[in-house]
């Protein structure tokens, strides 16, 4: 194993029995976290493990199970996690940069105050999660499963949501800077006092223009609304 005195393991392939052993052979682990660099996860078990504070660093995770896992306070930099599993792990104040998690399972995960930035979440579904303060930023979440999230008052930088399914969510006071919500599903959704002069909203129907009441939208939008009908704005 290649590890320094500050713990820095790296170019490792793991599995569940590896992790266990490094994890219990640790004499601080509270004291100071374990970082991961170019390790090879894919396809391993770390159901139930205590990574609390650990960092990973283009790190590969493709089809894990981190099932219950003890995750607060870690941090991902450029890992690949496709088709990972997160179920009910606790990602409390996790923080998420330049990663490629589509079509991860987040079931009833605890993601309070949990950060993705620059973050590729296609397809990803995130139900019955606990995510009181989570962001999202300059990220992908085409086709994401999203239902009755908050966002209510964010600053919402760069976010594609095209096709997600965003019914029920809070986007209340929120401000979208770019991104798209385009042929997104918004059944139940809330946009009062957002503005969304900024956001792609293609596939709007003139039909479906009350799921957003109370928001502010642009000229360029309200025309494009108006030209459904057979109008022309000039």
């Amino acid at each position: 194993m290649n590890m320094t005195a500050a713990s820095v393991i790296s170019d490792q392939t793991w599995s569940r029995a590896d992790l266990v052993a490094c994890l219990q052979g640790r004499d601080e682990p509270l004291l100071l976290p374990l970082h991961f660099e170019r390790c090879n996860f894919d396809e391993a078990d770390l159901s139930r493990l205590d990574l609390r504070g650990a960092h990973f660093t283009l790190c590969q995770f493709a089809e894990a199970s981190f099932d219950r896992a003890l995750l607060s306070e870690t941090r991902w930099a450029g890992c690949r996690a496709r088709q990972a599993d997160f179920g009910l792990a606790d990602l409390t104040n996790a923080r998420f940069q330049d990663c490629d998690l589509n079509n991860t399972q987040w079931t009833r995960a605890k993601l309070a105050s949990a950060l993705f930035t620059g973050v590729k979440l296609t397809g990803a579904h995130f139900a019955e999660v606990s995510a009181l303060g989570i962001v999202f930023k300059d990220s992908l979440l085409v086709d994401a499963h999203l239902r009755s999230l908050s966002f209510r008052k964010q600053t919402l930088a760069q976010l594609d949501f095209s096709e997600a399914d965003l019914s029920g969510c809070d986007f209340r006071e929120a401000v979208f800077e770019g991104g798209s919500l385009r042929n997104a599903h918004l059944k139940l959704a809330r946009f009062e006092g957002a503005d969304l002069r900024d956001v792609d909203l293609g596939g709007l129907r003139l039909a479906n223009a009350a799921q957003f009441k109370g928001a502010t939208i642009s000229h360029r939008q309200a025309a494009s609304l108006v030209e459904e009908l057979g109008l022309r704005v000039v």
